[in-house]
């Protein structure tokens, strides 16, 4: 068998790909290979070939080896964004190189200035034909040592078709199409699967999912597929026992490999549309009642309104690749001021919506993709939704559910920029007033194209919590529930409906009495809200004369104004985040500085607790290279980063010291696990304050999210000076469910008894220190689980601020020994819907 040998191209640390900061390398979108982050500055022919192109940015070049194997070697990331600048090419396309011959000169001090990262992935783009055998990595290289060794794939199938006793008939090529019954999809293990069973014949079998072909026989190339649950496939075979092969792989498919049930092969269904829900009922239960996860709170009443999307037609292939990048030009210039325009005149919540867009439409790799398409022959619009849903793969793929959430987003995109490209413009829909929105998915740009007078509520049949729409509706006062699950989708336009979203219910076609009920909750709520916002200002003092500190959480200055004006007695929680992430460099301590104080200012003195850099798992900074992780929410979050990159740490503690006065502003660790993780930051902050001069007393806390902290409550207890309790992280890890995921999210509850019993062992380890114990999670935005918290013990409740005052009026109303009997009880219950049903029958009572 003949293997061609790639040697190193440069001088430097090889990675695996996965470790490479860009979801399209790491995510193996454009081929299977490794990563270099180069200490040299000349990139070199790594084996005998022909350039085939060389990027006009100069930061890119593919060779054809001999026996046809094509290389990618991208030096750097996002470097399509300098232009050229930085690089000297040395070769010119159709030219052929030997192996070791300069290709590429580049400056490497000016590039580490001027972009995200200098690793250079080197793939193989067509995984069709040839796989990896062996690679080398972990490991410093110089230019001209082994890298990796590729083998012909025709090469391996004759070798091991050699001695049969049968020959295969020229171009006898059989194909069957399957229906992917596995819920995951063809992950990690699956492929590996199909991979054994195909050893077992000389076939030359493929799988074909749309555009992309990849080897039965490459595990790589079967994971890059991005096959998902319901995805129609089709499995060709060639060669002496192909149909033997065949129906091998396909049985195998088809049986669900154990992570799902069998589809039979006669009942070819078509590949869902994006849009489409992929598991869940899709009939309405008997009670007619709905279940979902909360994404804004409210109860509405309001007629049902079915939205969906027309699919956007594009062809293939353009008219030539001048005038398609010319068609694509326009319409992202003509998307840009649409966008810019609309987060000219918007709030606060809609500009960071829409400049998140405008990232997106900005991003010089997307870009790049997608004009690679163009110069391959394609349409305009077929390049652009080819881009697109490269990334939204490669985003659905990595296991993250923030960043799965974005996908929603790059689709939003995808559309905006195709009407452009045919000259039509979103036409909002027509609705009555009282419309509660039904649909699979909604849009960004759906939400903010329709007049919220109109608007009572909304209900997604998918979608997450913390998704753009999520943060729309809250942003707007509007309730709604996502998550679902398919039977939204059978609810026909015109329908009756009761949407409380602080239950998680959608009631379908109430009768009358129900109706009744809903419609004077809804009034006595309102009469409430207008109550409480009229004594927001008062003092939090239980009944029985137990103080509780109400305090906001707040993302940034504006927030802290609005928590203040709703009656904040402080801010339990600065999401430092909005300084840190969506740039390419981390802030100075000047910056930093400056805004701390102006944010401590705003609250008039109050406390300020201010959270240090909570970033990894679902919060990726440009400037923080994590390498690609299996399980980001158990990887490198929180303090590990901060420990990790102390002197980013460091500086952020020195930034919250320079704040006046000294004292207001207290310190919280997020995502601690240990007392050796608070005893290194205190260490940072006790330098800290040598070097500023500062000798008042700072407070050190820590946030109560993992299993490990809340058992050993009492041992942090002992040296932090308060704990606060992220019920948001504690109740997915506590109950081993990813909130992000919604199959899952709607079981996701912090009123579980599990997690009760870690809040309830949180504040008894904290008691025997005299610490106190706060909730900055969304429990305490939860007006059925603040009498709970109270409790349990809790003293410090940290919440939105439009939901300020009436958890300060509740707080107000409470007598702490009936808490107490309460949270006993809830302890002693085996589900959370007992718990919130005995929550809210106290709650009755109040």
């Amino acid at each position: 068998m003949s293997l061609l040998v790639l040697s190193s191209p440069l001088k430097g640390w090889i990675a695996p790909l996965e470790e490479t900061p860009d979801a399209v390398f790491a995510g193996r979108m454009l081929g299977d290979g490794l990563a270099i982050d180069p200490t040299g500055s000349v990139l070199h022919a790594p084996c005998d070939a022909v350039v085939l192109t060389v990027h006009r940015a100069r930061h890119a070049v593919t060779l054809r080896a001999a026996n046809g194997a094509e290389i990618l070697m991208h030096l750097g990331l996002d470097t399509v964004a300098l232009a050229g600048a930085g690089f000297e090419v040395l070769v010119g396309e159709g030219q052929s190189v030997r192996a070791g011959e300069p290709l590429i000169a580049f400056d490497l001090d000016f590039l580490a200035q001027n972009v995200r990262s200098l690793i250079t992935p080197i793939v193989v783009t067509n995984l069709d034909a040839f796989r990896i055998v062996r690679r080398q990595q972990d490991r410093a290289a110089e230019v001209g040592d082994e890298l990796m060794a590729l083998s012909p794939i025709a090469a391996e199938t004759a070798e091991s078709a050699a001695g049969a006793s049968t020959v295969a008939e020229a171009g006898g090529e059989i194909v069957r199409r399957v229906v992917v019954p596995l819920v995951h999809g063809l992950h990690a293990r699956p492929a590996a699967r199909i991979v054994e069973t195909v050893r077992a014949f000389t076939a030359e079998v493929a799988l074909v999912a749309g555009e992309r072909r990849a080897s039965a026989r490459s595990p790589v190339g079967v994971m890059a597929l991005a096959v998902r649950h319901g995805d129609s496939l089709s499995i060709t075979a060639s060669g002496p026992d192909a149909e033997a092969a065949l129906a091998a792989v396909a049985e195998l498919i088809e049986g669900g490999m154990g992570e799902g049930g069998p589809v039979a092969a006669h009942v070819p269904t078509p590949s869902p549309a994006p849009s489409s829900v992929e598991a869940g009922p899709v009939t309405l239960p008997r009670d007619g009642v709905l279940k979902g996860v909360l994404a804004a709170p409210g109860l509405a009443i309001g007629k049902a309104v079915r939205l969906s999307s027309s699919e956007i037609t594009v062809r293939e292939l353009g008219d030539n690749p001048g005038h398609e990048h010319t068609a694509l030009t326009q319409a992202l210039e003509t998307v840009r001021a649409r966008l810019e325009a609309a987060a000219a005149r918007s709030d606060k919540a809609r500009q960071a919506i829409l400049n998140a867009h405008l990232a997106f439409l900005d991003d010089p790799e997307l870009s790049a993709v997608a004009r690679a398409l163009i110069d391959q022959g394609k349409s305009a619009g077929f390049a652009w939704r080819g881009a697109v849903g490269g990334y939204v793969d490669a985003l659905r793929g990595l296991g993250d559910a923030r960043l799965a959430e974005r996908v929603d987003d790059l689709i939003d995109l995808e559309r905006q920029v195709l009407r452009a490209l045919i000259g039509e413009e979103e036409s909002a829909a027509a609705l009555p007033a009282g419309a509660i929105l039904l649909a699979d998915e909604l849009l960004p740009s759906q939400l903010m194209g329709v007049d919220p007078g109109l608007v009572a509520g909304f209900c997604t049949a998918r979608g997450g919590p913390t998704s753009h729409v999520a943060i729309l509706a809250a942003a707007m006062g509007i309730p709604a529930l996502v998550a679902v699950g398919g039977a939204v989708l059978t609810v026909a336009d015109g329908t009756a409906l009761i949407l409380d979203a602080d239950s998680g219910q959608l009631r379908v076609a109430p009768d009358a009495p129900a109706l009744e009920a809903a419609q004077t909750r809804l009034a006595q709520r309102q009469e409430r809200k207008a109550r409480a916002k009229a004594s927001a200002h008062q003092s939090c003092v239980t009944l029985d004369g137990q103080r509780i500190a109400v305090f906001g959480n707040v993302g940034a200055l504006g927030d802290a104004v609005a928590a203040a004006a709703n009656g904040a007695e402080g801010c339990g929680l600065l999401r430092t985040e909005f300084l840190f992430l969506e740039r390419d460099t981390p802030p100075d301590e000047d910056e930093q500085a400056r805004q701390y104080q102006a944010i401590a200012s705003a609250l008039d003195g109050k406390p300020l607790i201010i959270r240090t850099l909570d970033v990894g798992g679902d919060k990726a900074a440009p400037y923080l290279p994590i390498p690609a992780e299996e399980n980001p929410a158990l990887g490198l979050r929180g303090v590990r980063v901060s420990l990790w990159r102390p002197h980013l740490l460091k500086t952020q503690i020195r930034a919250i010291l320079r704040a006046r006065p000294v004292g207001q502003c207290r310190i919280m660790v997020p995502m601690i696990a240990s007392l050796d993780e608070l005893r290194a930051v205190r260490a940072v902050l006790d330098e800290a304050k040598r070097e500023l001069g500062v000798t008042e007393r700072v407070e050190l806390g820590v946030m109560i999210e993992t299993p490990a902290a809340a058992v050993t409550a009492d041992l942090l207890a002992a040296e932090a000076d308060f704990l606060s309790i992220g019920t948001n992280d504690l109740t997915q890890y506590v109950l081993a469910m990813d909130r992000g995921n919604p199959e899952l999210a709607a079981r996701i509850d912090a009123l579980h008894p599990a997690v009760l019993r870690m809040i309830a062992q949180t504040c008894a380890g904290a008691a025997k220190h005299q610490r106190w114990v706060g909730v900055c999670g969304g429990a305490a935005s939860d007006l059925a689980a603040v009498p709970i918290l109270l409790g349990l013990g809790v003293t410090e409740l940290s919440a939105t601020a439009a939901i300020l005052p009436e958890v300060k009026a509740l707080v107000r109303a409470l007598d702490l020994a009936a808490c107490r009997t309460l949270a006993a009880r809830a302890l002693e219950l085996t589900s959370s819907e007992a718990v919130r049903d005995a929550a809210q029958s106290f709650l009755a009572g109040v």
